[in-house]
């Protein structure tokens, strides 16, 4: 999720939840653990995580600590990823820029694989466009949406643009449904420095491909329940602060660059994905606490905040938002959107650039 988490941080709402299945039982059991009593507190603040001191920043050891706390597997990056990327390389180029080093006895454990159009070349006359998915692990349809616009949607673009897609930026977040990497760092903050092994493996992808400027980058993520239960508060723990409460937006939304928001291009995505399922509402304006610009649409300035979503020069980006515990929505529409939003970012580029 896209929340900035830079404002004073003043209350811990609940305690961590570890569920990561998004069928009715699994939501049905977020909300029982969610009604889990917190310590005694002091007024209105409500400390609660299971690691360090509140008020105190976290440790080295207390981040080891936390890694131990989330180090067992909860699904299987070979099985969910890597075997749906190997039917595609009968169509596209699948092939590894990296790998993360967070297994000290298998270097190549987690893998980092990309896919690009056939033909890829800056020179060729084609526009450039970069699609990311999984900067966050836990968010499961920008990994599965990338995966399914290539099966699906890719090959009617191809006669158009240079794609490069990379599904899973993280995959030992995506293995552990967690939001940081192995290091207690989140990826989607790191862009600016490339200080996380994330980051600095997708920027030399990007590099490596000699591109002048890029046309397009959709980043795709997710907004989750867990944001408020479980990745705030353990962020406010890590960092010595506390959280006040938010609202989880129940539904899309995009976020723009505040430096150039192509407020048109969010427009058509936010049209194509409305009929695939329902648009965010605004809360008093605002969306995860930015202002509104229009229906389903906030910006954020996202050189300042190192996102994920300015890895490249692009002219248009936009980064997705599917609200997946929604009782509105299935898993199948969460990854459908995302591939909606991919097929109508590249078809209004299409269309106003004359391509």
């Amino acid at each position: 999720a896209m929340r900035a988490l830079a404002a004073p941080l003043t209350r811990v709402l609940a305690p961590p939840t570890r569920a990561y299945s998004r069928g009715p039982r699994s939501r049905a059991r977020i909300a029982a653990m969610n009604t889990t009593k917190t310590p005694p507190h002091d007024g209105d603040v409500e400390p609660w995580y299971p690691i360090g001191t509140p008020g105190v920043p976290w440790t080295e050891a207390q981040r080891e600590q936390w890694r131990a706390s989330v180090e067992a597997p909860k699904r299987s990056h070979a099985d969910e990823v890597l075997a749906k990327l190997e039917p595609l390389k009968s169509r596209y180029d699948v092939f590894k820029y990296g790998a993360l080093p967070y297994d000290a006895d298998d270097p190549e454990r987690y893998p980092l694989l990309a896919v690009r159009t056939r033909g890829f070349d800056p020179s060729n006359g084609k526009p450039c466009v970069l699609v990311t998915g999984g900067v966050h692990g836990y968010e499961t349809s920008g990994v599965q949406g990338a995966i399914r616009f290539l099966e699906t949607k890719c090959e009617d673009f191809v006669h158009d643009f240079n794609v490069l897609v990379a599904p899973c930026v993280s995959p030992w977040g995506y293995e552990r449904v967690q939001r940081w990497n192995a290091r207690a760092v989140d990826p989607n903050r790191s862009f600016a420095d490339r200080h996380a092994d994330e980051s600095k493996f997708l920027g030399a992808l990007v590099d490596a491909q000699g591109v002048g400027t890029w046309m397009v980058h959709v980043d795709l993520h997710e907004t989750t329940d867990t944001d408020e239960t479980e990745f705030r508060p353990a962020k406010a723990a890590r960092d010595g602060e506390y959280i006040a409460p938010d609202v989880i937006p129940d539904g899309f939304y995009t976020v723009g660059n505040s430096e150039d928001p192509k407020p048109d291009f969010q427009r058509d995505v936010i049209d194509a994905v409305s009929k695939v399922t329902h648009i965010a509402p605004s809360v008093d304006g605002k969306i995860i606490g930015e202002p509104v610009t229009q229906p389903g649409v906030i910006n954020y300035p996202v050189r300042e905040l190192g996102l994920c979503a300015s890895v490249t020069n692009a002219r248009y980006v936009t980064t997705t938002e599917v609200y997946p515990d929604s009782p509105k929505c299935t898993d199948d529409q969460c990854n459908d959107a995302q591939v909606a939003a991919v097929a109508a970012a590249l078809t209004h580029v299409k269309r106003v650039e004359k391509i």
